[in-house]
């Protein structure tokens, strides 16, 4: 195995590490969670104006 073909491999299980990650945050289980999460910043905002 040369440098290539080990540069292909982790190539492509990053890709499939990704696209791992994307499925699981869309999936409709969690992503009530996520959106939770994501309006945390917010979520003090009323009582300072």
């Amino acid at each position: 195995m040369d440098i290539n073909e080990l540069r292909s491999a982790v190539t492509v299980i990053g890709l499939l590490l990704f696209v791992a990650l994307v499925v699981w945050v869309y999936r409709a289980p969690r992503r009530q969670a996520f959106e939770a999460a994501a309006r945390l910043p917010f979520a003090g905002e009323a009582e300072h104006e």
